[in-house]
């Protein structure tokens, strides 16, 4: 399926599809490449949740929306690594590649919508989620390249649409909450992609998976 030429493309993709297709470099070790990248985006989106909590007014932890309401949670995903453990790597390769999918628009909202965000980091917080963004893309096109060395079950993607709009809101603890909301939805999803994604890692290196 790897039928690509090698050719320039970002840092990321590059190595990935060197490797991939130039030099057949095993799954393992792609698996260790693709879950360093996820272990930065989850850090990223960790330092950003933080740094927004700093100035975030009390008022907005009350009434911003509960987890239950990000547009991924209809995603059904292992709870636990326990749980992980149990589902086929191509299953749980699938299941990343349809989360960090479903953040493609999200991200470009909070990219264009920093600019505007009432918070004396703003500078900051613009630069990581720029930062956030180029990660989430890089990785979503080396695990396209992971897919295509694994069981056709990992070529799928499910749709999960957002739907929430691009008004971020009007006054600042609107503009506030909507933002920190999205964040902390991305934060969620970017721990479940790197927890699978270190698990499918383990499970690659050990030939006995249950010690993972």
């Amino acid at each position: 399926m790897l039928r690509r030429r090698c050719n320039g493309r970002k840092p990321f993709i590059a190595v990935l599809y060197m490797v991939a297709v130039c030099s057949g470099v095993p799954v393992s070790d792609l698996l260790d490449r693709a879950s360093q990248h996820s272990d930065k985006l989850h850090s990223l989106s960790t330092t950003l949740t933080h740094e927004l909590d700093s100035h975030f007014p009390p008022i907005g932890r009350m009434i911003m929306p509960r987890p239950s309401v990000c547009h991924t949670s209809s995603l059904q995903t292992p709870s636990d690594k326990e749980q992980a453990l149990q589902v086929s790597e191509s299953e749980l390769l699938s299941l990343a590649r349809s989360l960090l999918r479903a953040w493609v628009d999200p991200l470009v909202l909070l990219s264009s919508s920093a600019d505007t965000l009432p918070h004396p980091s703003q500078s900051k917080i613009i630069s990581k989620i720029h930062e956030l963004q180029e990660h989430s893309n890089n990785l979503g096109d080396g695990l396209n390249v992971l897919s295509g060395k694994m069981e056709p079950a990992a070529q799928s993607v499910s749709s999960l649409p957002y739907r929430g709009g691009n008004d971020m809101g009007q006054d600042k603890i609107s503009k506030l909450i909507r933002f920190q909301f999205l964040l902390s939805c991305f934060r969620r999803d970017s721990h479940k992609i790197d927890s699978f994604l270190k698990v499918l890692r383990c499970r690659a290196a050990k030939t006995q998976p249950h010690l993972c």
